[in-house]
């Protein structure tokens, strides 16, 4: 299939069914399988150099796995029929995206605040972030929620599409490997200081162009708005970007925090509790609105624009090498 059809289809699939849960997704049982290799690999003695030498063996044999099982898999339905591996195609296209499942988690904080009801937003903030939110109070609910958003965007939108724009398929699941490796093993703790280095590292490098343009992407979409008459700031948002987003501890994730953050004209950052331990993380953006419930759907629309603008430029793309051949 052409990659910029591809893409259109695996969007669209996407906005209209998300991730259904009677369907196996590709995520799920890409994490069954590390947790698994993680439980076979931690049978022995342990020490620092294990535990790297080990971890990265993980790493390595989860993006291979992901990436070989899905082509065997469409070579096999190409055998069969040419319309089920379309069809097959794009629907995994179409689970590599997580658009509409993040507005859904993102809209099931909002509603509970609306209604008044901090501790049901305290528990639909847990299922997004894996912070601790248990007496979090309503502004640090949506600093959360916001500071999700922001991160999702790139690793669940404008990273896959960029990724199934290159490779199709089977380097956009590939990419999903790497980073359900980095968020079930890429924290800074006892358990995964050296054993979750390489997921870390390995998603850190294949993040680093998708996060810029992820940040480009909303700045452009903030500007779009703003030139609508919409209360977003794209000059900001680029402004932000660049100033803030390199006091991020990761490499990627504080340029697309931060153009949301310039955007809105909010502050993200301060500090959070991960795993019992307070974690003080720096500040993204202008304080020149106090954080309300309302950031919430503006910042979903800002989302929304920006996978726009990312999905159409990347398909124009497509479609102007095939020209050129």
């Amino acid at each position: 299939m052409e990659r910029a059809v591809l893409l259109v289809l695996a969007y669209i699939v996407d906005a209209l069914v998300g991730d259904p849960p009677w369907l196996p997704h590709p995520v799920r049982l890409i994490g069954r399988a590390i947790a698994r290799g993680e439980r076979w690999l931690r049978r022995g003695p342990s020490s620092p150099g294990r535990d790297f030498f080990r971890g990265l063996g993980l790493t390595a044999g989860v993006v291979i796995a992901t990436y070989t099982a899905a082509a065997f898999l469409l070579q096999i339905l190409a055998g069969l029929s040419w319309w089920l591996e379309q069809s097959v195609t794009v629907l995994l296209g179409s689970l590599c995206l997580a658009r509409r499942g993040l507005k859904e988690h993102a809209s099931a904080v909002f509603y509970p605040l609306g209604a008044g009801d901090l501790q049901g937003a305290r528990a639909m903030l847990a299922r997004m972030v894996s912070r601790e939110t248990g007496d979090l109070p309503e502004a640090e609910v949506i600093r959360g929620t916001l500071e999700s958003v922001g991160e999702n965007s790139s690793d669940g939108v404008v990273a896959p599409l960029l990724y199934l724009a290159l490779g199709g398929v089977t380097l956009a699941l590939a990419y999903k490997a790497v980073n359900t490796l980095d968020s079930l093993l890429g924290y800074h703790t006892e358990r995964y200081e050296y054993f979750g280095k390489a997921a870390a590292r390995l998603d850190d490098l294949i993040n680093l162009i998708p996060a810029r343009l992820t940040a480009l992407a909303l700045a452009g979409a903030a500007g779009l708005l703003g030139g609508a008459g919409r209360e977003y700031d794209g000059a900001a948002a680029w402004r932000v970007a660049r100033r803030d987003g390199r006091k991020h501890a990761s490499p990627n994730a504080g340029y697309h925090e931060a153009a949301l953050a310039g955007a809105l004209g909010v502050r993200l950052g301060g500090h959070s509790r991960y795993f019992g331990a307070v974690v003080n993380k720096p500040t993204l953006g202008e304080a020149r609105h106090l954080l309300s419930s309302a950031h919430i759907p503006r910042s979903l629309v800002l989302l929304d624009t920006a996978s726009v603008l990312a999905l159409a430029t990347f398909v124009l793309v497509r479609w102007g090498l095939r020209l050129a051949q």
